[in-house]
């Protein structure tokens, strides 16, 4: 008989009981059961959160790295597409190749970066051969892509070097991040770090500066300890390094160096600091921003003056000693020692940065329209003189015994070219209105008591005989024997009708210490007399230090702008800020791969803004201050005072200097101070979303990164280079002075 089995809704619960018992039930902590799948969501979030936090507890390492990545793309995507010599690649990759050659050159800036161009050569296997004339396309042998990407390298580094600084400066996460971004879309940065140019490597030290001095100011707390002296050490080099690439790095050592002032002030007034501990704030201070930048920036003229062995170029600019010493040099080879009379010779002006007496066919406009007498620092047939005797002894006999120039000697010198006679009168000199003019005047029998100049002797390397006058060893002072004045070439340069060459004159001040009144023998020539070794003494290297540094600052300053040329590429100093104007930085042929140095817009143009909005907020605190209000708590007066002012001063700093000065500018000359502008721009966005909530804040700061990474795409062909017709960027012609169409 077959038994009916029924099941009931208790044996379906018991069932389903009994499946569930090997399932541990969750309870809450009054024991009422959980169901398993709300305890996994909370796991879920639990591991959520454990991931959150730890990309919050690594985002120092994981931001810059990320920024990092895409500043070296940004920077190194298609570097090598245009194959020819680009803007000032002409000059830099020239004096490259002066260093693998070692051939002595002359140049306004100092050698660091210009050594680092020649390491790139040498590390791409490139042997200085090559001219780099502008527009010429690069030989197949000259890895030219590896010399661009070991000047991007620096250029690239500057973002987490950005990142890094805006931390130091305390600005909050979303700050940071928009700071280093603006230094990574940034397309004047993107662009001029592509190319083989000093400004990648100028930028670079600008921004190791801030970060080392930002970093420095935050260890205060840590006085004398192994991590403050390190910050100490790095900041003096990076100062040295700066300046050892452009003297604009002299901008960042003022701001350094206000802070050190200031720094020193507060603890001079802590009267409870020990005079000793005082006094060791000092010294450190001297030893790491003053000594060690000094050290650094000498230390780069002596591989410079080490590497650059033979002779080049740039020989004349140096002392007629130190050419002497140069291999395959001309000065002082074969010439006899002793100077006499009928011997043709060369004469140096011993000052700083001077140039060889010379004189040509023209005439000053003004004064006495005779022929003009100037110091010129290239050799020429018109650099040479004769050595006659005065008027009153008897006409020079090439026949006659040798007589030999000495100390107290009344001479003439006689142009070699011209035949005429070194000359000087009662006229003022053209530019130094206080001095006499000195010409070229009359001949070898026309001429009067005023082609007459005094020998004295001021000292010799070789020999304490001053009866003679020795070739590079001995410096002399030619006395006007007829006025009294001192034959003088300082470093005054003519106008264009006298070639921008340097003005020589007779001062009426007798300064027997005055070096640009010493001369010396550079060349000489005299059948009569027997070859010597003059080049057997050598310069110190101090002294070429000083030389070859006034040098530079006097040819520097001689970069004035032409008024009978026009610079297409020039800009004005109130043109930067509000990106008025962009450059182009080679041929604007179709078939040429075109660059244009134009910054973003927004980056410009905020930076700009924050400036005057940076000078409105003080200006409100002040206002609310005076009239009693207590708006800010001291640690947040500190925030305005080293995050926004110190940026601030950098900025003006940077950028003051070009509204005074004479020489040519151009937009590239702004960007150390875009810098500090940025960072303004930052400190500005930080302080006004510091009282939103945490959202506001990042909603703010997201259209900020929207905008300047949507403007950074927009204009990024004239980064990467336009290939084509250049009308198919007519749409990114704002403004007239964006010329990357026309």
């Amino acid at each position: 008989m077959a038994s009916n089995t029924y099941s009931t809704g208790a044996d379906d619960q018991n069932a389903a009981g009994l499946k569930r018992r090997n399932v541990g039930a969750a309870t809450t902590s009054d024991g009422q059961s959980v169901p398993r799948d709300a305890e996994d969501r909370k796991k879920l979030q639990k591991g959520q959160a454990s991931l959150a936090s730890t990309l919050d507890e690594y985002e120092f390492l994981l931001a810059p790295l990320v920024f990092t990545a895409l500043s070296f793309f940004t920077r190194l995507f298609r570097i090598g597409l245009s194959p020819i010599v680009t803007w000032d690649e002409a000059h830099f990759g020239k004096f490259g190749s002066h260093y693998l050659q070692r051939e002595f050159y002359f140049d306004v800036h100092p050698p660091l970066g210009k050594m680092l161009v020649g390491l790139s050569g040498y590390l791409a296997g490139y042997n200085g051969s090559f001219e780099f004339k502008s527009g010429e396309t690069y030989p197949e042998e000259l890895n030219y892509t590896f010399m661009r990407i070991f000047n991007a390298t620096f250029g690239a580094l500057c973002v987490p070097l950005a990142y890094y600084a805006a931390r130091e400066l305390r600005f909050r996460r979303p700050t940071v991040w928009f700071v280093t971004l603006m230094v990574l879309c940034e397309n004047s940065y993107a662009t001029i770090s592509r190319f083989i140019l000093l400004d990648s490597m100028l930028l670079f030290f600008t921004f190791t500066t801030v970060l080392c001095w930002a970093r420095f100011h935050n260890l205060q707390k840590k006085s004398f300890s192994v991590e403050w002296w390190l910050w100490v050490m790095l900041t003096g080099v990076s100062i040295g390094c700066v300046c050892s690439v452009k003297w604009v790095g002299l901008f960042c050592t003022a701001l350094v160096g206000l802070y050190t002032v200031e720094d020193l002030w507060n603890k001079f007034g802590d009267t409870k600091m020990p005079k000793g501990v005082f006094a060791a704030h000092i010294s450190s201070r001297v030893i790491g921003f003053i000594v060690v930048p000094t050290l650094v920036y000498m230390l780069s003229f002596w591989l410079h003056f080490l590497v650059l062995s033979n002779s080049g170029p740039g020989d004349a600019q140096m002392s007629s000693l130190f050419q002497a010493n140069l291999n395959g040099t001309d000065v002082g080879k074969d010439s006899p020692l002793e100077v006499a009379f009928g011997s043709r010779a060369t004469l140096k002006n011993m000052g700083y940065g001077g140039g060889l007496l010379h004189s040509h066919v023209q005439t000053y406009p003004e004064g006495s329209n005779q022929q003009q007498v100037t110091c010129y620092h290239h050799k020429d047939t018109n650099n040479d003189w004769f050595f006659y005797p005065n008027r009153n002894e008897p006409d020079f006999d090439g026949e006659a015994p040798i007589k030999y120039v000495g100390d107290k000697d009344v001479i003439r010198l006689i142009h070699a070219q011209t035949g005429r006679n070194l000359h000087s009168h009662q006229v003022s000199a053209p530019v130094t209105k206080g001095d006499n003019e000195v010409s070229s005047y009359g001949n070898t029998t026309v001429g009067d008591d005023k082609d007459h100049f005094t020998v004295e002797v001021v000292s010799d390397a070789a020999s304490s005989d001053r009866s003679k006058i020795r070739t590079l060893t001995t410096s002399f002072r030619l006395k006007h024997t007829a006025l009294g004045c001192y034959l003088r070439a300082g470093n005054v340069n003519l106008p264009q009708w006298g070639f921008k060459q340097i003005e020589v004159t007779c001062t009426k001040d007798n300064k027997p210490r005055d070096v640009y009144t010493h001369w010396n023998v550079e060349s000489h020539w005299n059948e009569r007399l027997p070859a010597g070794d003059p080049g057997s003494y050598k310069s110190p290297f101090l002294r070429d230090f000083l030389h070859l540094n006034v040098a530079m600052m006097t040819s520097n300053n001689a970069l004035v702008p032409d008024p009978d040329k026009q610079d297409d590429l020039a800009s004005q100093f109130w043109q930067w800020p509000i990106l008025n104007v962009g450059l182009r930085m080679c041929g604007w042929d179709d078939n040429i791969v075109k660059y244009f140095l134009l910054g973003n817009p927004l980056v410009y143009w905020g930076s700009t803004a924050s400036i005057a909005v940076f000078g409105l907020l003080v200006g409100w605190y002040l206002i609310r201050w005076q009239r009693g209000y207590d708006d800010l708590k001291p640690h947040e007066i500190d925030q305005i005072h080293y995050a926004g002012l110190y940026p601030l001063l950098g900025w003006a700093l940077h950028y003051a200097p070009f509204i005074a000065m004479a020489r040519v500018t151009y937009v590239h000359h702004y960007y150390p101070a875009l810098y500090f502008a940025i960072l303004t721009f930052g400190f500005v966005t930080d302080h006004l979303t510091r009282p939103l909530s945490r959202n506001a804040q990042w909603g703010v700061h997201a259209v900020l990164y929207g905008i300047t990474i949507g403007l950074f795409i927009l204009f990024l062909p004239i980064s990467w280079g336009m290939v084509g017709p250049s009308s198919q960027w007519s749409h990114l012609k704002w403004f007239e002075g964006w010329k990357m169409t026309d």
